[in-house]
């Protein structure tokens, strides 16, 4: 079964139905679903996306969506390892480092991403969720 690691991104399209980000996402989200496909978010994920959908939503309603998601994917903690991997010097990006390593850490074997530019040392795959569903379908 695929592993796939999600960036908060794709997340955020898809929650904050994103014009012109959305209706990729949504096919990615699904066609995994159908597809068995094991998805995983860093725990981060749900600090970023609450704070970016809290300026739109009421708070109860972020937490009721972020419930609802949870059900679809498995989760990778962020923990000591991924922080000190993450402060290394080979990602300009924080939070994209903190992605990457939960990848890793997961042993995930492709990353959806939209932002691909800051993934370009990744020793796995980095798709946008487009690319991966041509490859797939």
């Amino acid at each position: 079964m695929k592993r796939v690691f999600v960036d908060t991104n794709i997340i955020i399209d898809l929650l904050s139905q994103r014009i012109n980000y959305f209706e990729d996402s949504q096919y990615f989200f699904s066609f995994a679903h159908d597809n068995n496909i094991q998805l995983f978010v860093s725990t981060l994920s749900f600090a970023n996306t609450h704070y970016i959908l809290s300026d739109r939503l009421k708070v109860s309603k972020v937490r009721n969506t972020l419930r609802k998601f949870k059900t679809l994917i498995n989760t990778v903690p962020f923990d000591d390892k991924i922080l000190k991997l993450a402060l290394g010097e080979e990602f300009r990006d924080f939070e994209d480092a903190i992605q990457y390593y939960s990848a890793i850490q997961s042993e995930c074997e492709v990353i959806i991403t939209r932002n691909k530019k800051e993934f370009k040392m990744s020793e796995i795959p980095v798709l946008s969720a487009l690319e991966f569903l041509n490859l797939h379908q």
